[in-house]
Order: C-alpha cells, then sequence, then structure tokens
C-alpha cells in the first residue's frame, strides 16, 4: 500500500468526546463539525486514542454513530497500548470496515480506568507491550491492511530514545510523526536517515505552558507565542516533512492555515 503521507498536507488532531462528558450530544457534534471541516479542507484528520489517559470514545465508535464518511488518506487513528485484546481486535476490525488505513501506534499514557494490553495476549513473551510489539501484532494479523507509524520525541534521553526509533522502523514503521517542535531542532534532522516521511508537530495553542509536561521543562504561564508565526517559521525549515496541527483552532486558525502553506 502506498502511503500519502508524504503528500503536502496538514494532519489536524481531533478529539474524541470523554466518556465522562456530561454534554456527550454536544461533545459529538463538535466532534463530527471539526471532523468533516478538516476532510473538506483536504487535510487529514488525526484521531487520538485516550489522550492524557482520560477515557474518551474511540474514532471507530464515532464515526460508525454519526455516520461520518472515511476518506481513506485523510483519515488516521492513533492507537496506544492501553486495551484489552478483545477492545483492540474490536477496534481494528472495524477500522478495517470502514476503509481506515493509516495508524498512528503509541505506547500512550495509562491511567487506572485503562488496562494494559498484555504480552501473553498479543503471542508475544516480553516484560512490557509498547509500540513496537503493537506494531508487529497489527502487521502480522492484518497484513497488507494498514500503514503504521510511530512517534519521535526529541526531548527524551536521545540514546534511548534513538534505539526505540531503530526498533520502531525495524518493526515496520511507514512514517514518523514528531513531538511538537517550536524551531530547528538538529534532532529532527537526523531522523531525517532513516529514510520515511516525517511529520513535524505544531503546537497551535496560545496557551505555550501547556508543552511544558511533553518537553520536560517549566514554560511559564503567560510566556508570548504567536502559534501561527511558528507553524510559518517551521515550513520554511522544514520543507520536505508533514506538519501536525495540535490544538487548533477549527473557527479562528484552520481557514487561515492553507495561506500559509503554498
Amino acid at each position: 500500500m502506498k502511503s500519502h503521507i508524504a503528500k503536502k498536507i496538514y494532519h489536524v488532531e481531533v478529539l474524541t468526546p470523554k466518556q465522562a462528558s456530561e454534554t456527550l450530544e454536544e461533545d459529538m457534534k463538535k466532534f463530527a463539525e471539526k471532523y468533516t471541516k478538516v476532510l473538506d479542507a483536504g487535510y487529514m484528520t488525526c484521531i487520538t486514542d485516550n489522550p492524557m489517559g482520560n477515557l474518551s470514545y474511540q474514532a471507530t465508535e464515532m464515526i460508525s454513530e454519526l455516520g461520518l464518511p472515511v476518506k481513506p488518506e485523510q483519515v488516521m487513528l492513533h492507537l496506544n497500548t492501553f486495551h484489552t485484546r478483545s477492545h483492540l481486535d474490536e477496534i481494528l476490525n472495524k477500522a478495517q470496515e470502514l476503509g481506515i488505513q493509516h495508524i498512528l501506534t503509541i505506547s500512550g499514557d495509562g491511567s487506572e480506568r485503562l488496562p494494559k494490553l498484555s504480552a501473553e495476549a498479543i503471542g508475544m513473551s516480553v516484560n512490557t507491550v509498547t509500540s513496537v510489539e503493537l506494531m508487529q501484532f497489527i502487521n502480522k494479523k492484518y497484513p497488507g491492511v494498514f500503514t503504521l507509524g510511530v512517534a519521535f520525541n526529541p526531548y527524551e534521553p536521545q540514546d534511548h530514545e534513538w534505539e526505540k526509533m531503530h526498533r520502531k522502523v525495524d518493526a515496520g514503521a511507514k512514517f514518523i510523526i514528531t513531538q511538537p517542535v517550536l524551531g530547528k531542532d538538529e534532532r529532527i534532522e537526523k531522523v531525517k536517515s532513516f529514510g520515511l516521511p516525517i511529520v513535524v508537530e505544531a503546537w497551535m495553542s496560545k496557551k505555550i505552558s501547556l508543552l511544558s509536561k511533553c518537553v520536560g521543562y517549566e514554560i511559564p504561564e503567560g510566556t508570548p507565542y504567536d502559534p501561527m508565526a511558528t507553524l510559518k517559521d517551521l515550513i520554511g525549515i522544514y520543507p520536505d516533512c508533514g506538519f501536525y496541527l495540535a490544538m487548533v483552532g477549527v473557527k479562528t486558525q484552520l481557514p487561515l492555515v492553507k495561506d500559509i502553506w503554498k
């Protein structure tokens, strides 16, 4: 299967409603609106999987329940390792049925409400199931069905992260999505040596302090930050990469980003 990740296309993050939502119908409506707007704009909608350990509805559940269209080259699921084997099978079977092709495999954030996928459940003998084992399992059970990608974190100790990237690529990764970067980063340049399409994450919220947990150091509340200017700079720095838009404003920012990347 040929991946179109390397096309000149934005990857727009879309969150599903939380299962504890007290305004579920409204949240579902907002999800449908954002999902549809991203597809109509010609971008790829990237749907998260229990982000920050918050129990949320699955993309496959929302797409099916709301009767939303699936354009195979414009929909990407995030899939982490905090699922039972039966739930994992349910998600993957539904994704295949819907015609979804792209999956970003991640280890993910856990919580006491989320089960951890066991090695025994997927027929492996490792201490912990990571995105590497998750990819190996998917590729074995669904050969040729999905195009699988992985995450790269430039803020982790690089010896360890680099070793993990080698294992991810050996496991069959076809594309790489980075954590948010704010400018030129030599570690992103190094990842290009794998020869895979790279999607650079751009932080689109003015609340730059929310990035603290990701980057591993404190960014004070109120630190000045211009997300649109940063995106423009990143596009100039990485002209051969795709761009993942996190926390993007659908009404305020999405209509404008097309003019930045021409």
